[in-house]
C-alpha cells in the first residue's frame, strides 16, 4: 500500500515543518538554543500549566558517592532541584504518584499532571501527582557551567540518588502530613529515558518506591543502536520502507561503491545540495524523513505530521511535485550507474525524494544566508566548545550518549536487511561530536546502565509498557531479542498494538475526546495502569491508607 499523493501546495507547506535529521546539524542545535531562550513555557493552547502548578525546589546533595574517584574533585554543595506537584485529587493515606522528567525541562512534562498519565492515576487512587525535574537539565543544575568538568556529576547513579532522596525528604507546602517515603506509598513513572530511570529505581531502592512503571524504558544502553530503524522497517508503510530503501541503496553505491567524484558531484547537485562538501553531511541530509516515525502520536496536538508527508512523497508511485521533470534525465542516468537500468518506478521515487527534500531541507537552507557546508554539518569545533548553561538542549543528554548510554543511530545493518540511512553514518562519524564537544574519545561505560539488569530487568511491581512500533523498543525489555514476558499484577506487562513512544503518557481533556482520541488501545493501557496500581496499593502495609 501507499499514502495518498499529496498536492503540490501542501508539498510546499513543509517549508515551515521541523525536519529531524540523523545526528542534528549544528544549525539546528543552534536554533534549538535560541529558540529555547525566548519562547514561553507553554506550547499548548490550554491555560498554561506553568501558572496552574507553582514550581518548588528541595535541596540536594550535588555528589552522593564520595567513595567513587570518577567524581573527583567531590563535591559538598547542594543545589536546587525543581518540581511540581498537584494535591487537588489528595485524599489522606493515598499514594505519591511522580513522574520522572528525564533528560528535558520538567515544564514540558506539566501536561501530564494536568491531564496526561499522573491526574489519571491522582484522580484514580487519591494520591498526588508530581513532576521531577532531573539535574542538569530546566532549572536544575548543580554547577554555574556545563563544561566537562562541571558535568562529571551527570551519570546514572547520582541521578538516581537524587530521586531516592527526594522521595525520602521532600514536604509538599501546604500539607501537614508527612508523605515521605517508606511510611507513604510512592509510586514512580517515566517514559523513554526516564522510564529506564523508573525501573531502576525500583531495583535499585525498593524500599523507598513501593512500585514503578517503566514506560518505553530504554534499559539496555546499546552503544551501536543500528536497531533504532528496525521497528520502522517492520511497522512503517511498506512502500515508505522500500522506497526509501531504494534511495540510501542509490546513494552508497555511488559514493561508496562505485566512489567516482563526477558521478558523486552530479548525484549532490541533482538533490540541490552540491556545497556539501562531506558525502557523509549529505546523507545525514537524507535521514529528515525516515526519522519522522518517533514523532507520531495519537494526540493531535502532539503530533509531527512530517513522517507522513515524507511517506506521501517517497511511497508515490507517480511524481507528486511536476517542477522536478527536467530532472529526470539525471536521475536515469544516476540510477543507471548504480545498476538501475529502465526502472520508471525507481526513477519517480527519487525525484519525489528530490521533491521533499527540496521544498524542506534545501528551501530552510536557501533562507539562512549561509554555505551548504556551514548549514548542514555536524562538526563544528567552535559552536561544541560552548558550555554555558544555555546549551543544556543539547548539551547535556549529548554528555549522558557519550559517557555511559550510546544509542548512536547509525546505518551499520547486518549485511542481510537493507538500511533506511546511508552505511557512511557509522560510530566514527555519528560520535565525533562526543570528541569535540568533551574531548571523549572512547566508547561509552554502557555497564555503568546495563548492571541493573538491561533486557532482564525485573522486579515485583515493576510495570513494562511499550508500543510495538516504537523505534527504541530494541532497547526495551520489550525488545524482540529479549526475553518473553507474561503479564501478572505484580509485574504487569503490556506492548500497546499500533503505538509509538510512550503513548500512555499523555492525554486529553473530557471535553477533548472523540471516538478516536484517545484510540481504543490507550484507553485500554491507561485504565490496565490505573488498576495494577490500584492493586499494588491494596497490599502496601498501612492501617490508614485511602479505600480504594
Amino acid at each position: 500500500m501507499h499514502f495518498s499523493v499529496l498536492t503540490s501546495a501542501l508539498l510546499f507547506g513543509l517549508e515551515a515543518s521541523a525536519i529531524r535529521l540523523g545526528r542534528p546539524t549544528v544549525n539546528y542545535l543552534r536554533q534549538e538554543v535560541e529558540q529555547t531562550t525566548k519562547r514561553s513555557l507553554s506550547k499548548r493552547d490550554d491555560v498554561d500549566p506553568a501558572l496552574l502548578y507553582p514550581a518548588y525546589n528541595l535541596s540536594v546533595p550535588v555528589d552522593f558517592f564520595h567513595n567513587e574517584t570518577r567524581y573527583e574533585p567531590h563535591s559538598n554543595d547542594t543545589f536546587n532541584l525543581r518540581y511540581w506537584f498537584d494535591a487537588s485529587n489528595y485524599k489522606p493515606g493515598g499514594p505519591v504518584f511522580v513522574l520522572l522528567g528525564g533528560e528535558t525541562s520538567g515544564v514540558d512534562r506539566l501536561p501530564f499532571l494536568q491531564k496526561g498519565i499522573v491526574a489519571q492515576v491522582a484522580q484514580a487512587t487519591g494520591g498526588i501527582g508530581v513532576i521531577l525535574e532531573h539535574r542538569y537539565y530546566g532549572t536544575s543544575f548543580p554547577t554555574i557551567d556545563i563544561s566537562t568538568e562541571n558535568l562529571r556529576f551527570l551519570s546514572t547513579e547520582q541521578a538516581l540518588a537524587e530521586i531516592d532522596f527526594f522521595a525520602r525528604n521532600v514536604q509538599f507546602e501546604g500539607l501537614d502530613q508527612d508523605l515521605t517515603a517508606p511510611n507513604t506509598p510512592w509510586i514512580v513513572y517515566g517514559g523513554s529515558y526516564a522510564g529506564a530511570q523508573a525501573a531502576f529505581t525500583r531495583v535499585v531502592y525498593p524500599e523507598t518506591f513501593w512500585g514503578a512503571i517503566s514506560s518505553s524504558g530504554v534499559t539496555k544502553a546499546i552503544y551501536d543502536y543500528w536497531e533504532y530503524f528496525e521497528p520502522t522497517r517492520q511497522f512503517a508503510p511498506p512502500d515508505c520502507v522500500s522506497g526509501t530503501q531504494l534511495l540510501v541503496d542509490v546513494v552508497d553505491k555511488i559514493i561508496t561503491v562505485k566512489n567516482n567524484t563526477a558521478n558523486i558531484s552530479k548525484l549532490k547537485n541533482t538533490f540541490g545540495l552540491g556545497g556539501i562538501t562531506d558525502n557523509r553531511d549529505f546523507a545525514n541530509v537524507l535521514t529528515g524523513g525516515i526519522y519522522g516515525l518517533q514523532g507520531t502520536n495519537w494526540d493531535p496536538t502532539q503530533n509531527s505530521p512530517d513522517f507522513f508527508y515524507y511517506c506521501g512523497n517517497i511511497s508515490s508511485p507517480t511524481v507528486v511535485n511536476t517542477p522536478v521533470e527536467p530532472l529526470r534525465a539525471n536521475v536515469t542516468e544516476l540510477l543507471a550507474y548504480a545498476g538501475y537500468e529502465n526502472d520508471t518506478l525507481a526513477e519517480n521515487t527519487l525525484l519525489n525524494a528530490i521533491s521533499y527534500f527540496g521544498v524542506t531541507s534545501v528551501a530552510a537552507w536557501n533562507a539562512s544566508g549561509t554555505s551548504q557546508d556551514a548549514y548542514f554539518t555536524t562538526l563544528d569545533a567552535d559552536f561544541y566548545a560552548r558550555d554555558d548553561i544555555a546549551q543544556q538542549v543539547w548539551r547535556s543528554w549529548d554528555y549522558q550518549v557519550c559517557t555511559e548510554w550510546g544509542y548512536i543511530q547509525t546505518g551499520d545493518t547486518p549485511a542481510d536487511i537493507k538500511p533506511l540511512i546511508s552505511r557512511t553514518l557509522d560510530l566514527e562519524y555519528l560520535s565525533e561530536f562526543c570528541v569535540l564537544a568533551f574531548n571523549i574519545t572512547t566508547p561509552p561505560a554502557i555497564e555503568n546502565v546495563n548492571k541493573y539488569g538491561g533486557f532482564e530487568i525485573e522486579y515485583p511491581r515493576l510495570a513494562i509498557i511499550g508500543g510495538n512500533a516504537d523505534p527504541w523498543r530494541p532497547a526495551t525489555p520489550l525488545a524482540d531479542n529479549a526475553p518473553k514476558r507474561n503479564s501478572t499484577t505484580e509485574e504487569p506487562v503490556l506492548l500497546i498494538a499500533h503505538a509509538v513512544h510512550h503513548w500512555d503518557e499523555n492525554g486529553v481533556f473530557p471535553n477533548e475526546t472523540t471516538p478516536l482520541i484517545p484510540p481504543p488501545q490507550v484507553v485500554y493501557a491507561q485504565q490496565f495502569i490505573k488498576d495494577f496500581v490500584v492493586e499494588w496499593l491494596k497490599d502496601f502495609p498501612s492501617e490508614d491508607h485511602y479505600e480504594l
